[in-house]
């Protein structure tokens, strides 16, 4: 009953239906059919209110709307168009430098707004047509944005990170509980910000060093855009401009987070202030644009809490028709222990991400796999940024990748889906190669986190 319920749930997602509906729908439907044939409690729902309210009574939930608000807000204030200006002027005057300015920018832009939807249709409406028309390969440029925007998945403060932080955190503290450890410690949304920091600027690196190797390769693909003049005290301020103000508010941000000055809600609250005053200073803060803001964060936020909402339900009727007995079962019988375990977990990640978002991800499939993997001696921050990683793999890999979708969207007549396709192919190996090393080195994720909070 419990696989059937699994199985019902991603035929209707694939069919088109909502998300949190189908969750909560489904997971009922199965209840009332299970309550009659005997194989499930109808007195488990009772613990529904409950959960329920602990769901919406979250503290570290509540930076979500926060950190949407801070990052719709820097959107809308044209950050990221005044630092790519700064960024072309400075790096144009080199080969592949406009590639190094998207990256740079998209970095920065990933920290800022967290959700890679809005990051790769701000990269792709003000780079793409500039990199096409100064000779840069068409699929190169989109499979370099593509795979900036997805940045936004690993490097903090990153939603991805804050709801993973919250689902490991309950998950690792079941798994000790099930070892018979009654003073559980727990996974803050702190360690998984300083564990992903290091991952995602070795990403970074990566990136710029496979485009090193083309320019060497290739360099009539990458023509310098801008003379090779001596830049005056104007472009200077002009620089600082742009970029001080949203590199002042991240660090900030983030800082105050990983130090333990404040907590991930403090912190975005701060954020969402400080984005007011960077608009506000570059004078493009407006009631109406202010009022787009609001709407755009109430839609996400709502969106995020009825999908938990309809994982709850889910979540609770799964293991009430005995889904995480048949999951122990799974992983016990798995040749190669945990790391076939960790392959196969990953393997089924990766492929729904295809059609399921992050959120649903960590909602429904992170809570019924984590504890398990836990139990089994994995380290929480590993495991958490291992998945990240792997959800960031997913939405850039073709046929079904969202940020290929979110390019195709705004890209128009400017580059087929082939040569999307073809392009992000390269940034796909690369990330895989992450997870890989991540693999051989877990230090690279746990190593920071272990510094800061021993």
């Amino acid at each position: 009953m419990a696989l059937l319920l699994f199985l019902c749930i991603c035929l209707v997602l694939m069919l088109g239906y909502p998300v949190a509906f189908t969750l909560a729908g489904m997971a009922l439907l199965f209840a009332g059919i299970g309550t009659l044939s005997g194989d499930f409690n109808p007195m488990l729902l009772n613990a529904l209110p409950s959960r329920l309210y602990g769901v919406l009574n979250n503290p570290i939930l509540m930076a979500v709307p926060l950190f949407v608000f801070m990052g719709t807000v820097l959107e809308k204030s044209k950050v990221a168009e005044q630092l790519l200006t700064s960024m072309a002027e400075l790096f144009g005057r080199f080969r592949g430098g406009l590639i190094f300015s998207v990256f740079f920018v998209g970095m920065l832009l990933a920290a800022s707004t967290g959700i890679v939807g809005a990051t790769v249709v701000t990269m792709g409406l003000m780079s793409l047509p500039a990199l096409i028309n100064r000779g840069y390969s068409p699929s190169f440029s989109a499979g370099a944005i593509c795979a900036t925007g997805t940045l936004g998945q690993i490097i903090p403060p990153s939603i991805a990170l804050i709801l993973l932080g919250d689902v490991l955190s309950n998950a690792y503290q079941q798994a000790q509980l099930s070892m018979g450890i009654f003073s559980p410690k727990s996974v803050s949304v702190g360690d998984l910000f300083a564990g992903a920091l290091i991952p995602g600027l070795v990403l970074v690196g990566l990136y710029c060093l496979y485009t090193l190797f083309l320019i060497y390769r290739k360099p009539e693909r990458f023509p310098a855009v801008a003379e090779q003049g001596q830049l005056d005290s104007q472009f200077w301020l002009r620089t600082a401009w742009a970029l001080l103000p949203p590199l002042i508010l991240i660090l900030m941000v983030l800082g105050s987070i990983l130090l333990g000055v404040a907590t991930p809600t403090e912190a975005a609250s701060v954020g969402g202030a400080g984005a007011l005053v960077i608009a506000l200073l570059k004078r493009q803060l407006t009631l109406k644009g202010l009022k787009e803001v609001m709407l755009s964060t109430v839609k996400v936020t709502s969106m995020v809490f009825l999908i938990l909402i309809g994982a709850s339900i889910f979540s609770l009727v799964f293991r009430g028709l005995g889904g995480e007995e048949l999951i122990h079962q799974l992983f016990s019988n798995m040749p190669g222990g945990v790391i076939g375990a960790m392959i196969l977990v990953m393997a089924v990640i990766f492929l729904l991400g295809f059609i399921l978002d992050f959120i649903e991800i960590t909602f429904v499939v992170v809570p019924l796999v984590a504890p398990i993997l836990l139990a089994m001696g994995l380290d929480p921050v590993w495991l958490g940024i291992m998945i990240a990683v792997n959800l960031q793999t997913s939405f850039l890999t073709p046929p079904f990748g969202f940020a290929l979708f979110y390019l195709r969207g705004v890209a128009k007549d400017l580059v087929t889906s082939g040569q999307i396709y073809k392009g992000v192919i390269p940034f796909v190996m690369i990330q895989l190669l992450l997870m890989l090393l991540l693999s051989i080195w877990p230090e690279l994720a746990t190593w920071l986190p272990q510094q800061i909070y021993g």
